[in-house]
């Protein structure tokens, strides 16, 4: 991960919403569907928030059937990880 990477990801988390995402997707893949139940969002909040999630490249979907199942980016926080151990 370069550097120019880490503000786009950060700014991603920064927004309560979306860090209730990821928090979600630690538990493992889910769809849409499947957040918005569990997070009590409306389908198409959740849906701008995992596009901006995966502009910052924090998730990815895949289809299956007709839904999409999105998963974190483990890479991606690797990444971020690093970059936080340089400053210890």
């Amino acid at each position: 991960m370069s550097e120019a990477d880490v503000p786009g990801r950060l700014a991603a988390l920064a927004e309560p919403n979306r860090f209730r995402i990821v928090e979600l997707l630690r538990s493992g893949p889910r769809s849409v569907g499947g957040i918005v139940t569990a997070l009590g969002l409306a389908q198409p909040q959740v849906s701008r928030h995992l596009r901006i999630l995966g502009e910052a490249d924090l998730v990815e979907a895949h289809r299956q059937a007709q839904q999409r199942i999105y998963r974190l980016r483990a890479q991606s926080f690797r990444g971020l990880d690093a970059w936080f151990a340089t400053f210890s």
